[in-house]
């Protein structure tokens, strides 16, 4: 059992309170995928952590982060890196993560390689410029006029503005494009993924056909708790390799406004809601 301190806000949230990905059956519930806080007792068998000990997840489906406690499973715990407060912990967990398995899980992105990243001033999006550069990569990111200086500050190799400048202009033959925006941006991507490349996705399934034209590789996927893999971002956070950017707080009694906020507007980072 966790003591919550704080958990972030994501777009899975208003899509499950708009009536999206789980059954009316399974209603009600408590939203919130990840969270910061403190351990306040262990089930039998837990000797990776104990009371006291600060720490941060992803939660699975069935429990959520919008409260004062939640039962964590400890194999999906790390503990909190020491540099962050609760509240820049919280904003972690489901957006590193879907990073982290994006790009290395599923891309096999590597030193020297080349990378497009649609939406990198996000949450996912703002730690998969940093992962991807402290793994050796090239990177390109699409963002939106306001966000270039801040995606540049992360890493980036180049930060194109979508609105003013065709990524088509400014990059080609990548051999990874990590798209958190679908649609048109995904289509228009095929014309800068190099033979033999990947596109992977959060939001919508790559075209089988077009890449099986270019001898490439697509996925769609969804993020896993994994409590090593958070360790490990943990590390590098600790260690200045990455950063987390948080742009706004809310109390947790305004958890419907946070959702909305995301909802309707392009936030840099995360958006967190401050619990104790």
């Amino acid at each position: 059992m966790v003591g919550v301190h704080a958990a972030s806000v994501n777009p899975v949230d208003y899509k499950i309170r708009n009536g999206g990905y789980v059954a009316e059956s399974s209603l009600p519930l408590t939203l919130g995928r990840d969270f910061s806080g403190v351990v306040e007792r262990c089930g039998k068998g837990v000797d990776a952590f104990k009371p006291g000990d600060a720490v941060y997840a992803l939660l699975t489906p069935d429990r959520g982060g919008y409260a004062e406690f939640v039962a964590a499973k400890a194999q999906d715990c790390a503990a909190k890196p020491e540099c962050l407060d609760h509240l820049h912990a919280a904003a972690v967990p489901l957006a590193a993560l879907t990073a982290w398995q994006g790009i290395f899980d599923h891309g096999g992105l590597s030193a020297g390689q080349r990378i497009l990243i649609h939406g990198a001033a996000g949450g996912v999006g703002h730690f998969a410029v940093q992962l991807a550069k402290a793994n050796g990569a090239t990177v390109y990111a699409t963002c939106s006029g306001r966000d270039v200086d801040f995606v540049r500050s992360l890493g980036a190799d180049e930060a194109i503005d979508y609105k003013n400048q065709r990524f088509e202009d400014a990059v080609r033959d990548v051999d990874l494009v990590y798209d958190l925006v679908a649609g048109e941006t995904q289509e228009r991507s095929w014309s800068v993924l190099k033979e033999g490349g990947i596109i992977v996705s959060t939001l919508q399934q790559p075209s089988e056909e077009k890449a099986a034209e270019r001898k490439a590789r697509v996925i769609h996927y969804m993020t896993k708790p994994d409590g090593s893999q958070l360790a490990e971002i943990g590390l590098l956070i600790d260690a200045g390799a990455v950063r987390v950017e948080v742009g706004k707080v809310f109390p947790l009694r305004q958890a419907a406004e946070a959702e909305r906020v995301l909802e309707e507007g392009h936030i840099r980072g995360k958006l967190v809601l401050e619990v104790a």
